[in-house]
C-alpha cells in the first residue's frame, strides 16, 4: 500500500480491479490523483492496477455486508487527508425473470448495488476531509429512463440506487458537495456475449456507434469537477435512453440474428 502524496487529491473507486471500474481508475490516476482501487475477489488484478499507476493503493472489502464497507470509508477518511471522490462502480448484473424475480439475486443486487453505496455515501459525506467540495458518484444504468423487463432484480437495484441521489444531494451533503449518478448504456461484453455480438448490440442507440469504457472514466473525471448541479443523472450512452427498448440489448441483438 502506498500511502498518498499529500498534494495528490484522493479517490476511491469501488470494483476497480477490472472493466469499467478499472478504466475509470487508470483515467483518474493518470490524471494526478491517488487512487484507491477497492476488489473484492480480483485481488491479483487490483494489485497490478494498482502497481502501475504513479500514486494508488488496494482495499479489500465483500460489499454485500454494509458494515464492513461503511469501516472500510470510515478507515479511509481517518487517514486520507484530501478525499474528495467517491465512485461506487461496483454492481452485480445477473439475469432473473419479470415473472418470478430470483430472491437470492434480489437480495444481492439490492445489497451490492443499493444499500452498501447509499451507506458509503452517507460515512463519506460524513468524515471525508477534503480540500474543496466532496463528489460522490454513482453508477447507474441508462435502463433507468429505458425500461424492460429483462435483468429484473439488477434493474430494481439500479433504480433504489438512483433514488438516493437526490435525497442525498439535499440531506446529507453539504453546500460545496455533489452527489451524480452517472448512467451508462452498454459498455462492455456482459455474460457469454461474443466480440461479434457486441459489436451489434452496443450499436442499439441513436448515433448506433459503441459507446467506449474510457467515455465513461472521462465523464466520471468531468463530473469530479462538480460542473453539474447537485442531484442530477448524467447519461453517457449514445443516446439509448431516448429510444424505446423491449428487451435488453444481449437479446435484440440474437433475436435481430436469429430473424
Amino acid at each position: 500500500m502506498n500511502e498518498p502524496e499529500q498534494h495528490r487529491p484522493a479517490v476511491l473507486v469501488t470494483g476497480a480491479a477490472k472493466r469499467i471500474g478499472a478504466e475509470i481508475a487508470r483515467h483518474f490516476g493518470t490524471k494526478g490523483w491517488h487512487v484507491v482501487v477497492h476488489f473484492h475477489q480480483s485481488a491479483r488484478a487490483a494489485d497490478a492496477l494498482a502497481a502501475s499507476l504513479p500514486s494508488a493503493e488496494t482495499v479489500h472489502c465483500d460489499l454485500t455486508d454494509s458494515e464492513a464497507a461503511v469501516g472500510m470509508i470510515d478507515d479511509l477518511a481517518a487517514r486520507l487527508p484530501d478525499w474528495r471522490v467517491l465512485i461506487n462502480s461496483a454492481s452485480i448484473f445477473r439475469p432473473d425473470d419479470v415473472r418470478a424475480l430470483d430472491p437470492s439475486i434480489w437480495s444481492r443486487a439490492m445489497q451490492v448495488n443499493a444499500l452498501a453505496p447509499a451507506r458509503m455515501a452517507q460515512a463519506f459525506l460524513a468524515g471525508a476531509r477534503a480540500r474543496g467540495g466532496r463528489r460522490v458518484i454513482q453508477i447507474t444504468d441508462q435502463k433507468l429512463a429505458n425500461p424492460n423487463p429483462d435483468f429484473f432484480s439488477y434493474t430494481m437495484s439500479k433504480h433504489a440506487a438512483a433514488a438516493t441521489v437526490p435525497m442525498l444531494a439535499m440531506g446529507a451533503a453539504r453546500a460545496e458537495d455533489r452527489v451524480y449518478a452517472l448512467a451508462p448504456g452498454a459498455i462492455l461484453a456482459s455474460h457469454d456475449q461474443s466480440e461479434a455480438e457486441t459489436e451489434v448490440s452496443h450499436r442499439l442507440n441513436l448515433l448506433q456507434r459503441k459507446t467506449g469504457a474510457d467515455e465513461i472514466a472521462r465523464a466520471c473525471l468531468w463530473l469530479a469537477q462538480g460542473w453539474l448541479a447537485s442531484g442530477e443523472t448524467l447519461y453517457v450512452d449514445s443516446g439509448q435512453h431516448l429510444l424505446s427498448q423491449p428487451r435488453d440489448v444481449i437479446y435484440l441483438a440474437r433475436e435481430g440474428a436469429a430473424g
